[in-house]
């Protein structure tokens, strides 16, 4: 069965006993007819899963798009309320990525884009979601993650892209800001907002390391099982 140009399977009709071959080539104009309408089906469906792909993902780097993160985003809060469960968020941000595109041509850049998010989605369970959020920024949803697990898999991710440095002769280095619900924030827009607030402390105490957002007001009283997280996880040997 083939269909705009691609074999998509095989079709096979058997007949025994007696007359078998002329029984078969009586049903040939049928059997011809069934696998083209099959292999357009299938056809079909391929591209049909193509597109849906194309309208979620980012071409780029292969992760979700900010679309499909906004959407989903408020489903995971909203289930995390709903069921007493927890969800986190993990900002990344590129460190001094314009320099390197000027530096070494967007080439490099678009090249250090796509590694870094195949680092990031290298160091996530199944459940997790990896999405660009815009330009050299990254997200990560963290279903069933606290507060700290989420601090030590920024952490983990930090490290994976920094491991990049040096691949195409340049340094590579993220920040990352790390925000959950319901420790942190309450609601979808309060947790990016926190993760983003967080990010920029990184950003703003010297890159290349991990700011977890402040616990809400009242949480410890809420929660004696909450532990303290740090501001800042130390940042990595240079």
């Amino acid at each position: 069965m083939a269909a705009r140009g691609e074999n998509l399977g095989l079709l096979q009709i058997f007949a025994e006993g007696a007359d078998a071959e002329a029984r078969l080539a009586a049903i040939l104009p049928l059997s011809s007819a069934l696998g083209d309408a099959m292999s357009l089906a299938l056809s079909n469906i391929a591209l049909r899963e193509k597109l849906r792909s194309q309208a979620l993902r980012d071409p780029l780097t292969g992760l979700y798009n900010r679309r499909y993160m906004e959407d989903s985003l408020e489903r995971y809060v909203r289930l995390a309320e709903r069921e007493s469960r927890k969800v986190s968020v993990v900002m990344i941000d590129l460190d001094h990525f314009k320099r390197l595109n000027d530096e070494h041509g967007h080439a490099t850049g678009d090249a250090v884009l796509r590694e870094a998010a195949a680092a990031i989605v290298g160091g996530l369970r199944e459940t997790d979601v990896a999405c660009r959020y815009g330009g050299e920024e990254m997200i990560v949803f963290l279903p069933d993650c606290d507060l700290e697990d989420a601090a030590n898999k920024a952490e983990q991710i930090r490290a994976r892209i920094e491991s990049l440095s040096g691949t195409h002769g340049a340094k590579v280095s993220a920040s990352l800001g790390v925000a959950s619900v319901p420790s942190t924030s309450g609601t979808s827009a309060e947790l990016i907002r926190a993760a983003d607030t967080a990010l920029y402390r990184a950003k703003h105490n010297g890159r290349n390391q991990v700011a977890v957002a402040p616990l809400r007001q009242g949480w410890r009283s809420q929660s004696e099982a909450t532990k303290d997280a740090p501001a800042l996880l130390p940042i990595a040997a240079e």
